[in-house]
């Protein structure tokens, strides 16, 4: 029987690989900025673009969706041609789907530092860059599924099954944490709100992290790993129970996220119910994984590549065991807004999915220019320097991170909070923070050395760009059927479309669960008869708030534990958020909580506050917003934004949207008088008043009908 000759696209993968590395270094020297403004603000360098509330999210998107997206896409197009013994379906639609991501990391790279961002975590694009987004992922998805479909082997290999997984699965992810209202070419709100909007956009943050940062690793995991050790995967059995039993549970976890907050106790407990069973799928994973390494021990010694993976693995273990015990109530009770969850997040990002990518770029650059490394000592240390960088980041948060929870918990023994003012937390831990910083510049280090020897590698070879390949056509393999082949997984395996809708049915069981009964039953959000939409001001003075990132260092939901509500007032009430979009309970605090700040300062202490931080908080990392007095409010918006609220049911009177403006001059003018009174003046035009407008809002509502709201005793 005549073999067919066919080549492999090696052009693809080298390209996904350059882009992996140009986006490494760029995400990773933006994070080192961000780390090291919070130990000296200064590194803003004055300028309202580079400050921590604007580029922390562009660093998110940068290491996740530039650097791990390419990674991903490298890997998965280098596997699945050999996987399925055949060329990519279209190298059209494959050069569509590489440039076409690049611009949309470009553009995030563009609108982010702008300040155009919709808050939401992992999600910050807006529209039009989310339509773009959702497009490209549906060409990546043809190509992938047009490439299985013209296979010449019977059977899709365990890595393939991850693959499908999470194109399935990101996609319904991303559409349903991209219902937005847009108002402008680059402005828009969220459809849902509050309560409803914080329960979607972790079932996908959460789930961002799983079938992004997860899924698609342990796809290459599955591949790469036995092709470097030279071994089979250690048992077909667990990766069938591993990948289903992950796929199932992931997806019911993000609720942990919001453990405390005004979220209805029965999503919360789902979340960490089902939290806990995920270290068994999770574990199962790295122990293949490892075990597939039985007898190939020696190797690890000598080959570099295998010493990241199992560090990669092992990073992913550690990562797996510590999220399902950070779920328990008691641990997230000191833990959550703390910096203990940004060690967490980073011994995944930096040891699984960092060495995952560096041991695969090492293993297949070399083949694919058919050369070899050019440096193994420079790729020696590498991984060296890189250990020690994620030891030196992970070790000091974890440090600040249990100081903080614990400092701001500790009562003096006459029942007073030992430490009421909450900058003297923040203080404490500025040595921590310069430890972080001096390990994210080893880890950085690493991976310039890595582009280097990598370069020179490709430098002094030619890429080999269609790869002579040769395999029997499917149509005229003639098979015995064995009883293994009748199992029920066998025959799966052999039909992809099958499988994709089967997948796609049991995340969706998960997903539809939690979030149809919060947002079909009323009972799950209960509404509070004193709370208003915003005045026109305020909702200007808002979208100031999200454009300058402050969600990113300040929550806004106070929960009932006795610590806060003695340190900020009364805990947060689900009725309180109806009128939020988007939500803004945020995930970390850098400074304190302000759902409760309303009237608790004056207007004078707010501009000093935002003009000078140190001037009114001696020692704060907080940087000076300058560029709030001189900019004037643009108030041409306000019309539209009314009109997009009254669409997503906020009761703003019929006819609002035509005199909104009037009643926010009125609101500014006054603003601005109670300033000048106090000495300071500024005109009421200005973008600041907005902010102080909105501030002085914050957690007011119920403050006017506190008999009717139940006592947090």
């Amino acid at each position: 029987m005549q073999l067919e000759k066919f080549t492999y696209d090696n052009k693809i993968v080298r390209n996904f690989g350059i882009a992996t590395l140009v986006w490494g270094i760029i995400g990773m020297t933006v994070g080192l900025l961000a780390a090291m403004q919070l130990f000296k603000p200064a590194m803003n360098m004055g300028s309202q673009y580079t400050t921590f509330g604007r580029i922390r999210p562009l660093h998110t998107n940068a290491v996740i969706f530039a650097f791990v997206g390419n990674a991903i896409f490298m890997g998965v197009y280098y596997s699945l041609q050999r996987l399925l013994k055949t060329r990519m379906f279209s190298d059209v639609l494959s050069k569509i789907h590489f440039w076409g991501w690049q611009l949309i990391i470009l553009s995030a790279v563009i609108t982010l530092p702008l300040g155009f961002t919709t808050s939401h975590e992992y999600a910050e694009l807006e529209w039009p860059i989310d339509i773009a987004i959702t497009i490209i992922w549906v060409v990546f998805g043809v190509n992938m599924f047009g490439t299985i479909f013209k296979r010449r082997e019977r059977h899709l290999y365990v890595a393939i099954w991850f693959y499908i997984a999470t194109f399935v699965t990101i996609a319904v992810l991303h559409i349903v944490n991209s219902f937005e209202l847009p108002i402008s070419f680059m402005k828009s709100y969220y459809v849902y709100a509050g309560v409803q909007d914080a329960l979607v956009q972790w079932w996908y943050g959460h789930n961002a992290v799983a079938f992004f940062l997860t899924t698609p690793y342990l796809g290459m995991m599955y591949y790469f790993l036995p092709k470097m050790a030279g071994r089979p995967v250690y048992s077909y059995k667990l990766s069938i129970l591993h990948f289903w039993s992950l796929i199932f549970i992931y997806i019911w976890a993000g609720p942990h996220h919001l453990l405390y907050t005004s979220l209805p106790g029965w999503a919360q407990s789902l979340g960490v119910a089902f939290s806990i069973m995920l270290i068994a799928p999770s574990w199962g994973g790295m122990i293949n994984g490892l075990l597939t390494l039985r007898g190939a021990w020696d190797k690890v010694r000598e080959d570099v590549t295998l010493k990241f993976m199992v560090v990669a693995l092992t990073a992913y273990g550690m990562a797996t065991f510590e999220g399902p015990l950070l779920s328990l109530k008691q641990i997230n009770g000191v833990a959550h807004f703390t910096d203990w969850i940004v060690a967490h997040v980073h011994v995944g990002a930096l040891g699984w999915n960092g060495f995952l990518t560096f041991g695969v770029l090492y293993w297949l650059i070399p083949r694919i220019y058919k050369t070899e490394l050019y440096s193994k000592k420079l790729a020696g240390f590498h991984f060296w320097i890189g250990t020690l960088g994620i030891l030196f980041y992970a070790v000091p948060m974890y440090w600040a991170g249990f100081t903080q929870g614990l400092m701001w918990k500790e009562f003096t023994p006459e029942g007073l909070l030992k430490y009421p003012n909450f900058l003297a937390t923040t203080l404490q831990i500025i040595p921590m923070h310069i430890l972080r910083s001096i390990g994210g510049a080893l880890y950085l280090i690493g991976v310039i050395a890595m582009t280097y020897n990598l370069a020179k590698t490709m430098l002094g070879a030619k890429l080999l760009a269609n790869e002579p390949a040769e395999a029997m056509p499917l149509t005229k393999i003639i098979v015995e059927t064995s009883p293994a082949d009748k199992a029920w997984h066998r025959v799966l395996e052999r039909k992809p479309m099958k499988f994709m809708v089967l997948s796609l049915i049991i995340i969706l069981i998960g997903g539809m669960v939690e979030m149809m009964p919060t947002f079909t039953i009323q009972s799950n959000v209960p509404t509070i008869a004193s709370v208003k939409p915003y005045s026109a001001l305020e909702l200007q003075g808002r979208d100031l708030y999200i454009r300058e990132g402050c969600v990113n260092c300040h929550s806004q939901t106070v929960r009932p534990f006795r610590s806060e509500t003695e340190r900020y007032g009364e805990y947060s009430k689900a009725g309180e958020f109806v009128y939020d979009h988007p939500f803004l309970w945020g995930s970390k605090r850098t400074g304190p909580d302000l759902h409760r700040i309303g009237g608790k300062y004056s207007d004078a202490w707010h501009y000093n506050h935002l003009v000078d931080p140190v001037s009114m908080s001696p020692g704060s990392i907080m940087p000076p917003y300058a560029w709030l007095i001189e900019q004037k409010l643009d108030i041409t918006t306000t019309a539209s934004k009314i009109r997009a609220m009254q669409t997503l049911g906020v009761p703003y009177p019929d006819g609002y949207d035509k005199r909104a403006n009037d009643d926010l001059k009125v609101q500014a003018e006054k603003i601005a008088l109670d300033l000048k009174q106090n000495n300071i003046k500024v005109k009421s035009d200005r973008e600041i008043i907005a902010i102080i407008a909105y501030l002085q809002r914050l957690g007011t509502d119920i403050k006017a009908n506190k008999e009717t709201i139940p006592s947090n005793q």
